[in-house]
């Protein structure tokens, strides 16, 4: 889909379309951010970066409810949700602004041997191309641009084609904040001229945020053309509750982390798989809450991501599972639902549910849990819940993914590493292992004077 336009989720009307850039102004972005590395990103001291980037952070403050409303009209997010996203983006940009120094300093190599010094210095890469979805507009963006920003590279931003009008927002901020021409630098590109842009020689690297389908298409190409490139991708993760103390507040977390922003959340729970003592309790209240959801809920991002989502419930119901939910889809709006009954052999149990639906898991043991938590091609995040501290550090453990919450849901955070494992992806954001993916780790090696 390369139409570039925003079209209201919740009436299907197209408020106003963009244009497409054209192949010379592809060509005169690449030959600004690649130029923009040479003469400022490599020039500059961190500080002076770091002093940029909290001008980012505070402008997002500043415009906070205009680009909330930005990506209520995009994609359907409630106002609330779009000011929460825009303060973690102003918290990630600080943190960035805090850090990037420490984060950059000279690492000294002790010498097993011989005299003199050897130091890692971290340098830019060059422009990086930031390929980002609509689920998270600004969020997604600050993951990938506040890092490589403070290291000097130079960042080539291709948003989703219903998020126009917010990749424009951000734009300016990002001008209006005194970064110079081709730091950053915003396309409405073509599905070809990505394919272009990655293989052309002025992209040091990619970093992709999408599909698995996308990823795998992004890292073919970035292969062929030996570029480094970065996965963040779906995932289905598990939230594995073996024992609790307090059902209700449980409850109400693993509902709140399913339902939010309508569902669409790469590392929100999706597969809930609970002990055997415990699941009647938690499905009845789990179900009940979840379709109580319903009233006053948002609409998914599009009538078209409703529309799938609707084949892969309705698939799973041809197939035996059994579907707890209130009413019909209407459009964008999708009601809340819970399956139960899903089994291996049926497609929806290694698929993601990219909405608000659940699946939820019957299991006799911990060591059922944890199998059936990894029985998934995915492996972004996980939650444990357990009154048992050693059997949360066991199990833990024993999950595959890139990350495992305890106890808690909807704990991101801007020092906190954020990526995945298997089909989830690869590479890491956020935190100081942010700026360890585009970065020259130079080694310079100096002999003693003799």
């Amino acid at each position: 889909m390369d139409d570039y336009a925003v079209i209201d989720p919740a009436t299907g009307e197209r408020l106003r379309t963009f244009p497409q850039a054209s192949q010379a102004e592809m060509d005169a972005a690449l030959d600004q951010a690649a130029s923009a590395c040479v003469t400022w990103g490599r020039t500059t001291m961190a500080t002076e970066r770091a002093a940029l980037l909290r001008r980012v952070g505070e402008l997002h403050g500043e415009r906070r409810e205009h680009l909330a409303s930005v990506i209520g009209r995009e994609m359907g997010k409630p106002l609330d949700q779009g000011l929460v996203e825009v303060d973690f983006c102003r918290e990630i940009y600080e943190f960035y602004a805090d850090n990037a120094a420490g984060f950059l300093a000279d690492e000294q190599v002790p010498l097993l041997q011989g005299s003199g010094t050897a130091v890692i210095r971290r340098s830019p890469v060059g422009a990086l191309l930031g390929i980002m979805p609509w689920n998270f507009p600004y969020y997604q963006v600050a993951r990938f641009a506040a890092p490589n920003l403070a290291i000097g590279n130079t960042i080539v931003l291709k948003h989703a084609p219903q998020c126009p009008e917010s990749a424009a927002a951000l734009q300016e901020i990002f001008a209006d904040a005194g970064f110079p021409d081709g730091a950053y630098v915003a396309v409405n590109a073509t599905v070809n001229q990505v394919a272009e842009m990655i293989a052309d020689p002025r992209i040091a690297g990619v970093s992709l945020t999408g599909s698995e389908r996308a990823g795998s298409a992004v890292a073919e190409i970035a292969g062929r053309n030996l570029k480094k490139v970065v996965l963040e991708l779906g995932g289905s993760d598990p939230f594995v509750l073996l024992s609790t103390d307090d059902l209700e507040a449980v409850v109400a977390a693993a509902v709140a982390a399913r339902m939010d922003n309508a569902g669409q959340v790469c590392n929100a729970p999706k597969r809930f798989i609970v002990a055997e003592e415990l699941y009647e309790p938690f499905l009845d209240q789990f179900t009940t809450s979840m379709l109580a959801a319903a009233d006053g809920g948002a609409p998914m991002s599009s009538l078209r991501a409703a529309e799938g989502l609707q084949g892969q419930v309705d698939r799973a119901v041809a197939q035996g599972a059994t579907l707890h939910t209130v009413g019909q889809r209407s459009g964008a709006f999708f009601p809340p639902a819970v399956l139960t009954g899903v089994v291996p052999d049926q497609d929806v149990f290694a698929q993601e549910l990219f909405g608000p639906v659940a699946m939820v898991f019957r299991v006799s043991s911990e060591a059922e849990a944890v199998a059936l938590a990894n029985d998934t091609p995915y492996g972004l995040g996980a939650y444990v819940f357990t009154t048992d501290p050693e059997q949360a550090e066991r199990v833990a453990d024993q999950i595959d993914a890139g990350m495992v919450f305890v106890n808690g849901v909807m704990l991101d955070a801007a020092e906190l590493p954020f990526g995945g494992v298997k089909r989830s992806g690869f590479g890491r954001e956020l935190g100081h292992f942010g700026m360890d993916e585009f970065v020259n780790k130079k080694l310079i090696r100096t002999q003693a004077n003799r």
